[in-house]
Formats: structure tokens, C-alpha cells, sequence
């Protein structure tokens, strides 16, 4: 046998690390935000979209009302319900969903690309009704890939900024707490992106502070075959970071595949489709034991580019 075996692929083994140092994990801390994925169907197909949602993408199904009551059943106090697809407002059960979660004295975190979905009669009656009786609950976060029209069209489609700019004057002038989530675009700085976003926000009239990261929420890219380094345990120390403040320390999140005859708790709300990541059928199964992190996104997008998505 040789005295040394051949490197591995990294991000290959659970444990260990292509340069054979230990992995780093993440422990459960406690739940601060469930994620519902309500189906990866949306009414536009952004070219950078980390799922790949999509007008014909139904390969995660539609959530409904009776999959989602027994995971909000298991949460003990309230906690952050966050909203996420595909674009939600085109689920059936949607106005449902949201309002269960809030009867049950959770906040929530609703993202969409507010654009035709969000703006139908029947949506917007719900939302204001249940803003009416949850004030100050619940929180629409538009999601824009740039303050800049053309930028963000490249990504979305022809129109897409006038679209969803409509929206999000409609939800600021009905009252409802809004956030914006964009992009730290490559060939722009934080700072820059901050000050372009500003500029929106004042041509808009909305009400929000582009300095807030809760308010403006900059994701950092994530590259499908990007490859950054692996994340060890020494990293924690070198990089000042807790694996505490990493999403899936407090963070899970619920889909249903297509065909498939109940929901199932994933991690976290990017990985999706690596089996590694499904840990089980119930909030009490998914956060039994750590969470390897062990794909490129734990470490571009988590780690080192410092992101999360609840508020």
C-alpha cells in the first residue's frame, strides 16, 4: 500500500476536508426562523436564481395549510415564520399559511418579487386584512438584483424593475413593514451598492434606512461552480466567527417534492437538492444532530460572505 493516499475532491467527505483537516460543523442553538418554501413555481425566470425557480420548475410542490399547521404545532414560543419560493404569492394556501402562523403570535418575513402575484385584488384584500389585524407582524422584503434598471432586467427580464417598483410603492403606501434584499453586484462594493439602493429608496418615497442591514439585506453572489476554500475548525478562530451565528444554528426550513407524501426539513434555505442537507420529517428530527458543512454556499455564502436570510 502507498504510505500517503491520493487527495480528495473537496467538499467530498462529510467529516474531513480535501487536505485532510476536520470539518467544520454547526450545532443547533435554538429556532430563531422556519423557513416554508412554498414551491419553487414562479411567475418570472431570473437568471441567477440559486433554485432555479421558474414559471414550469414545480419540482418543489405548492405547501398547503395542512402541511405547514404541524410544524408551527412544534414551535414551543414565538419565533420568525420566513416565507420564501418560487414566488409565494402564487401558492393557494398562501394568505392561509400567513395567517396561521400569525394567530399563533409569530412575526413573519415574506419575500417576493412583488409583481403581478402579490398586486392581485384577492392578494392584496388579504394582506391588508391581516396587517390590519397583526400590525406591525408581519414584513414584505422585495427582492431587487440591482437598484439600476437595466442590471436588473438583464436578470429578471424586460420590465421587470418598473414591475416590481409598482409593488413596492404599493406596499409602502398600504403601511405594511417593508425590507429590500439585493445584491453585492461583482463589480460594485458594499458601500457603492448601499448608496445606489439609497437612491432608489428616495426616488420610490419609501420609508426604509439603507444603512439598516435588516432593511437593506445585501446577499453576497453565489457562483454554482465557485470554489472557495473548506470551512475546518480551526477557521472559527481565524476567521473571528462563532458557528453560532451561522443560519443553520437557528434556522430550518420546510418543502414538499413533487410526489412526495409528506414535507421534509432541510437545513437551511439554499440546499435544496443535496440529500446531505434533509434531516427529517419533523423540526424535532431535523435539529437532533450538527450540521457538516460540507458544500461550496456553507462557505461563499455563510461563512465567509457573512450572510443569512432572516431578518
Amino acid at each position: 500500500m502507498p504510505d500517503t493516499l491520493p487527495p480528495s475532491p473537496k467538499f467530498a467527505h462529510p467529516d474531513i476536508t480535501a487536505k485532510g483537516e476536520i470539518r467544520a460543523s454547526v450545532g443547533w442553538t435554538g429556532l430563531k426562523t422556519l423557513w416554508l418554501n412554498t414551491g419553487t413555481l414562479c411567475n418570472i425566470e431570473c437568471r441567477n436564481c440559486y433554485i432555479e425557480s421558474s414559471p414550469k420548475n414545480d419540482r418543489l410542490a405548492y405547501l398547503t395549510l395542512a402541511d405547514v399547521t404541524p410544524f408551527l404545532d412544534e414551535i414551543d414560543s414565538p419565533a420568525e415564520i420566513g416565507i420564501t419560493g418560487g414566488e409565494p404569492f402564487m401558492c393557494p394556501d398562501i394568505l392561509p399559511i400567513l395567517e396561521a402562523a400569525l394567530a399563533r403570535g409569530h412575526s413573519l418575513l415574506v419575500l417576493t418579487n412583488a409583481m403581478r402575484p402579490m398586486m392581485r385584488p384577492r392578494v392584496q384584500e388579504g394582506l391588508l386584512a391581516l396587517a390590519a389585524q397583526y400590525p406591525g407582524a408581519m414584513t414584505i422584503r422585495v427582492s431587487l438584483d440591482s437598484h439600476l434598471a437595466a442590471l436588473n432586467d438583464a436578470e429578471r427580464g424586460q420590465g421587470a424593475f418598473a414591475e416590481a417598483c409598482a409593488g413596492l410603492a404599493w406596499v409602502s403606501a398600504a403601511g405594511l413593514p417593508l425590507a429590500l434584499a439585493g445584491r453585492k453586484a461583482l463589480h460594485e462594493d458594499e458601500t457603492s451598492a448601499r448608496e445606489g439602493y439609497r437612491a432608489l429608496i428616495a426616488r420610490l418615497g419609501l420609508t426604509l434606512d439603507a444603512d439598516d442591514p435588516k432593511q437593506l439585506v445585501l446577499f453576497p453572489e453565489m457562483i454554482a461552480r465557485d470554489d472557495p476554500p473548506e470551512i475546518t475548525t480551526a477557521c472559527w478562530g481565524i476567521l473571528g466567527k462563532s458557528p453560532d451565528s451561522i443560519m443553520c444554528a437557528s434556522q430550518r426550513m420546510v418543502v414538499r417534492r413533487k410526489g412526495a407524501p409528506a414535507p421534509r426539513v432541510l437545513a437551511c434555505t439554499l440546499l435544496v437538492d443535496d440529500p446531505q442537507f434533509d434531516l427529517g420529517a419533523t423540526l424535532a428530527e431535523a435539529t437532533a444532530a450538527p450540521v457538516k458543512l460540507n458544500h461550496p454556499w456553507c462557505a461563499s455564502f455563510c461563512v465567509l460572505g457573512g450572510a443569512s436570510c432572516s431578518a
